[in-house]
C-alpha cells in the first residue's frame, strides 16, 4: 500500500479509479469540481478505462447516471449543494429503477442566501429519496466508503444507489495522509458489478416496470425499496468485516469515542466530529465524564447501534448542522424518535444547532454544550434547540444590520 497527502476532493476521484467504473457523467460545482477534474484527466490519459462525458445540468448528469447504471455499467458522479437540488427528481427515480450507483455530495450550504461553505442541509434534504448515505470524517473514509457503497449497493440483497457525504472546504480542499489500497487487493473487496436483472441489451431483452396505476402496487414497490434499505444494515457489517481483514481498517455505522464510562454524549457527524473529539479530550482532561457518537450512515437509519450506544446516559445532546425551518435539528428528531420505546433512555435530549454555512464551533462552544447537556442531565430535561451564536457574532451582525441601514453603529 503506498500513502500520500491528498484532499478529500481528491480522495474521492482515487475512490472511483480504484473502484475501476466504467462511466462518469459530470458537471462542475463548486466546492466538488476537483473531484471531476482529476477523473476528466485520468480518462483523458488512458489512467481510467470509464467513459467521462460533461452533461449540461445536474438533471441530465443523474438522468444519464441512472440510464447508465441499468445497462449494467459501474457508475460514478459527484455533486453539491444546488446541484444536489437540481438532481433531486432523478434521484426518486434511480432508486426507483433499482439501480446502484455511487454519487458523492460535498456538502454546502442552500441559498437563500447564497454561500459556498459548508453544512447538511443538501444532503439531508435527500435522506428520503431512496438513496443510502454514508458520511465521512475523514480523507482516507472517503476513499474507504466509495469503495464499501459499491459493495453494499451493487448487493443483490439490496441494489439501491448511495450518497457519500463529505464537508466542503473542511474536508473537499484539507490535505491528510491517505493509504492508496493496491488495485489487486481492491478487486479481492469489490467484485464486478453483474446484476441478474439489470442490462438492458439487444440480445437478451426484458421489461423493467416503471409505472403503476393504483396504490396496490405502488406501495407494494415502496416498500421493496423499505426492505433493501433495511437490508443494507447487514450487508454493511459484512462490508465493514471483509474490508478490515484485506485493509486493517473498521468502519462500522457509527462510531463511539470514549463512551466507556460516559454520562454525557454528543452525537454528531462527518468532518466537525474531530473536533468534537478533541473538545471531548479537553473535558475529559477536566474530569468530565463525556463521549461523543459519531452517525456514519444516515439511511439506513441504524437505529439498534444508536440505541445501545446511548442506553442508560444521563443526558445526550446532539449537535445538527443543518435546520429545518419550524421544527429544528433534523438529525435529534431521528435520534429522539428512536429512543422513546427504550426503558432505560437518557434523562435529557438536549438540540444544539451549529456549524451553518460554514459557521466553526470553537472549544468555547463545545464547553457550552457539554456544561448545558450536564444540567439538563441534573434537571431531567432537555434543552434546544439552541443556535450555537457567540456574542462578538451577534455584536458583528448588529453592526452589519446598521452599516446596510445607513445608520451609526
Amino acid at each position: 500500500m503506498a500513502g500520500e497527502m491528498m484532499t478529500g476532493n481528491l480522495a474521492a476521484a482515487w475512490g472511483a479509479r480504484l473502484a475501476d467504473v466504467d462511466y462518469v457523467p459530470a458537471f462542475p460545482i463548486t466546492p466538488q469540481t476537483e473531484i471531476v477534474e482529476a477523473l476528466a484527466k485520468w480518462c483523458d490519459s488512458g489512467a481510467m478505462a470509464a467513459r467521462f462525458v460533461t452533461l449540461d445540468s445536474e438533471h441530465s448528469m443523474m438522468t444519464a447516471a441512472g440510464a447508465a447504471a441499468a445497462t449494467g455499467a459501474r457508475v460514478f458522479t459527484a455533486t453539491s449543494s444546488q446541484g444536489l437540488l437540481y438532481a433531486m427528481e432523478v434521484l426518486y427515480s434511480i432508486s426507483g429503477w433499482r439501480t446502484p450507483l455511487v454519487l458523492v455530495n460535498v456538502s454546502r450550504a442552500l441559498a437563500a442566501p447564497i454561500t459556498l461553505e459548508s453544512d447538511h442541509n443538501d444532503v439531508l434534504a435527500a435522506r428520503d429519496s431512496g438513496f443510502l448515505q454514508i458520511h465521512a470524517e475523514t480523507c482516507q473514509e472517503v476513499l474507504d466508503s466509495i469503495l464499501m457503497a459499491y459493495r453494499i449497493a451493487e448487493d443483490e440483497r439490496v441494489m439501491l444507489p448511495v450518497i457519500v457525504n463529505l464537508d466542503g472546504f473542511y474536508l473537499s480542499f484539507t490535505r491528510e495522509p491517505v493509504i492508496l489500497p493496491e488495485p489487486e487487493q481492491v478487486k479481492q473487496f469489490l467484485y464486478p458489478f453483474q446484476p441478474a436483472h439489470l442490462g438492458f441489451r439487444a440480445s437478451a431483452p426484458h421489461a423493467l416496470g416503471v409505472a403503476v396505476l393504483g396504490g396496490t402496487p405502488y406501495s407494494y414497490f415502496r416498500h421493496q425499496m423499505h426492505l433493501a434499505a433495511m437490508n443494507a444494515l447487514d450487508v454493511h457489517q459484512e462490508a465493514a468485516a471483509s474490508f478490515e481483514q484485506l485493509f486493517g481498517r473498521r468502519y462500522d455505522v457509527v462510531e463511539g469515542y470514549r463512551l466507556d464510562d460516559a454520562e454525557d454524549v454528543l452525537v454528531m457527524t462527518n468532518a466537525l466530529a474531530s473536533s468534537g473529539k478533541a473538545a471531548v479530550d479537553v473535558a475529559r482532561a477536566e474530569g468530565k465524564r463525556v463521549g461523543l457518537l459519531r452517525l456514519r450512515m444516515i439511511r439506513p437509519w441504524p437505529t439498534a447501534a444508536i440505541r445501545d450506544a446511548l442506553r442508560g446516559r444521563r443526558a445526550v445532546a446532539v449537535l445538527d448542522q443543518n435546520l429545518a425551518p419550524g421544527q429544528g435539528g433534523i438529525l435529534f428528531q431521528e435520534i429522539a424518535a428512536c429512543l422513546y420505546d427504550e426503558a432505560i433512555r437518557p434523562r435529557a435530549l438536549c438540540s444544539f444547532i451549529g456549524g451553518l454555512g460554514g459557521k466553526n464551533l470553537s472549544e468555547g462552544e463545545f464547553r457550552v454544550i457539554f456544561e448545558q447537556t450536564a444540567a439538563a442531565g441534573v434537571r431531567g430535561k432537555g434543552i434546544g434547540p439552541v443556535l450555537l451564536y457567540t456574542e462578538a457574532e451577534h455584536r458583528e451582525m448588529v453592526q452589519l444590520q446598521m452599516l446596510a441601514g445607513g445608520l451609526k453603529s
